[in-house]
């Protein structure tokens, strides 16, 4: 059972950057697809962005699109999400999330449904000051 740990948030003005880091232990963190989500105070959880077992499928929200780009590297048993352009409305704690495919044809999979995640993060403050 893999434990997922979060950092990399903080306070940053508009236009600036963050790289969010989710860590992997327990587990063979390669076997997962793994996406981010956030909760912004007063707003139900939203995805955000995912990437399959291996990194060669990934997925973005519309609002972040263009902006973020979610890796991984498997020998770090980590996944990044690289946010660029932050915007206020990005502000939000994002937490990231890991499954294992039920299936040998859902590792092409990215997965952008919370109900279909097992593991989850505690997540890490983003601020952005206008």
């Amino acid at each position: 059972q893999v434990q997922l740990a979060e950092s990399g948030g903080g306070l940053v003005q508009a236009g600036g950057s963050l790289r969010l880091s989710c860590a992997a232990s327990g587990g063979t963190f390669s076997n997962y697809a793994v996406g981010w989500f956030r909760q912004a105070p007063g707003q139900e959880r939203e995805f955000v962005a995912a990437v399959n077992w291996n990194g060669g499928s990934t997925s973005y929200a519309d609002s972040v699109k263009g902006r973020f780009t979610i890796s991984r590297d498997i020998a770090e048993n980590s996944v990044y999400l690289r946010m660029n352009s932050l915007k206020p409305e990005d502000t939000a704690v994002y937490s990231c999330a890991a499954v294992v495919p039920r299936f040998p044809i859902d590792y092409v999979k990215t997965y952008r449904r919370e109900n279909e995640y097992d593991y989850w993060g505690q997540g890490t403050q983003v601020t952005v000051s206008s």
